[in-house]
């Protein structure tokens, strides 16, 4: 009887541990102290607290269970839109606000900028990031991107920089301390001296609008766009989507990478997880116990609990999770520049890589032959075999738009190309 018992118990502990390994815990007004279903952002300490910005203020979960208000410390932020929540290397968490800017709390004190918020017009702050200096960067509503040194407050334009649009969604900073920011007009790229446009005209992003940037330990970016994820190591990018991943929607809402540097993406329709090599995992409302309202955020603690943030419905937690080769898909995304199944027309794209002085060349084939015209529609360049990938160097040439010809096996194009 006592082994039967054993075998019974050795069957039943592998099928728990996989039921644990998707249990999702949701915090809401009705089961917690929670001060607001509508959640807008989320960020976790140093001491491995989760803070939650809501459409009432602000909150903070201690623990698994406790609960703390901190609008009655704050009267300012009761009944206050909290958009962000950014936490500097000193441990001071910084609150982005609808009315009153920029707000800092060291855990004691509450530090305003009243002056500053009045005369930049600093309403409705959409992100923060800090750079490798201790500066910071505030994206700022229908204004523009706001730098933030600790002494000098500047205000960065589209009218008076390259900043791609005043609607900042987004910002990240890079090993080399360039600004990558999300507008709904494309990804800004700034490197201290000028930006840098990437588009779907000029480059392999998948959408012009870009909710969330997120960089890796190796330095590739993540790209969330209102049509897939894209990953950009510096040369190549690559598209994730539906249709040639297990990603449960093309619109990226957030992302966050945990301890073991796997991407964990919120969609319009769920969550995934993507170990950045081969494994993927994917939580929707119909397989899983979670909300089917609009991820808003999505963060990871120090012990790789999972936090999102719902539009209507709280926070909701999973913990213990492991990214398993049972749970997991091994086809990886091809490239952005694949041929779709079926196509008829050959897929070519013009990559420029502006800072670094070059172009390249995507097609589907080998070898091509490139030509540039200039606006008057005089040949000034031409490659007669140009290999895929290679680089063409463009730092000597006048800056003006140019036409380029490009001749494969299957087809030929002529693609625009602007050099500023």
């Amino acid at each position: 009887m006592r082994q039967t018992i054993l075998i019974i118990l050795l069957l039943l502990t592998p099928l728990w541990a996989i039921a644990q390994n998707r249990m999702w815990r949701t915090y809401n007004t009705s089961n917690s102290d929670i001060n607001g279903n509508t959640t807008l952002a989320l960020a976790v300490d140093k001491q491995n607290n989760l803070w939650v910005g809501t459409l009432n203020g602000l909150c903070r979960l201690r623990g698994k269970n406790t609960w703390t208000d901190y609008t009655m410390f704050n009267k300012k932020l009761d009944g206050q839109s909290v958009n962000c929540l950014t936490i500097d290397n000193d441990g001071m968490l910084w609150i982005g606000t609808d009315d009153y800017g920029v707000i800092a709390f060291d855990g004691t004190q509450w530090t305003e900028h009243e002056r500053e918020t009045r005369r930049l017009n600093m309403k409705y702050i959409g992100d923060i990031a800090i750079d490798n200096e201790g500066t910071m960067w505030i994206g700022v509503t229908l204004v523009g991107l706001v730098r933030y040194d600790g002494k000098t407050w500047d205000m960065m334009t589209p009218k008076d920089s390259g900043l791609p649009s005043d609607f900042v969604l987004c910002a990240a900073i890079d090993r080399r301390n360039r600004k990558w920011v999300g507008t709904n007009g494309g990804l800004g790229m700034y490197n201290g001296r000028r930006w840098i446009s990437y588009t779907p005209s000029n480059s392999g992003i998948a959408d012009e609008i870009v909710p969330a940037v997120v960089i890796d330990n190796d330095d590739v970016k993540w790209i969330g766009t209102l049509n897939g994820l894209c990953r950009y190591d510096g040369e190549n990018w690559t598209t994730f989507n539906k249709d040639n991943s297990p990603l449960p929607g093309n619109q990226i809402n957030a992302m966050t990478l945990d301890t073991r540097g796997w991407l964990w993406i919120a969609t319009e329709n769920g969550v995934a997880v993507y170990d950045r090599k081969s494994r993927w995992d994917a939580f929707t409302p119909e397989k899983e116990k979670l909300p089917r309202g609009s991820i808003t955020d999505i963060v990871a603690d120090a012990n790789n609990d999972i936090y999102v943030g719902y539009d209507l419905y709280g926070v909701a937690r999973l913990s213990g999770y492991w990214l398993t080769e049972a749970s997991s898909s091994q086809t990886p995304a091809p490239a952005a520049n694949a041929p779709e199944e079926g196509a008829s027309e050959e897929k070519i794209r013009v990559i420029p890589h502006l800072e670094e002085g070059y172009v390249e060349i995507s097609f589907e084939g080998i070898e091509a032959s490139v030509e540039f015209f200039n606006p008057s529609g005089q040949s000034v360049r031409r490659i007669p075999h140009y290999q895929k990938g290679a680089h063409i160097n463009i730092s000597k040439m006048p800056k003006r738009m140019y036409t380029l010809k490009i001749k494969t096996a299957r087809t030929e194009k002529e693609l625009k190309f602007n050099l500023k």
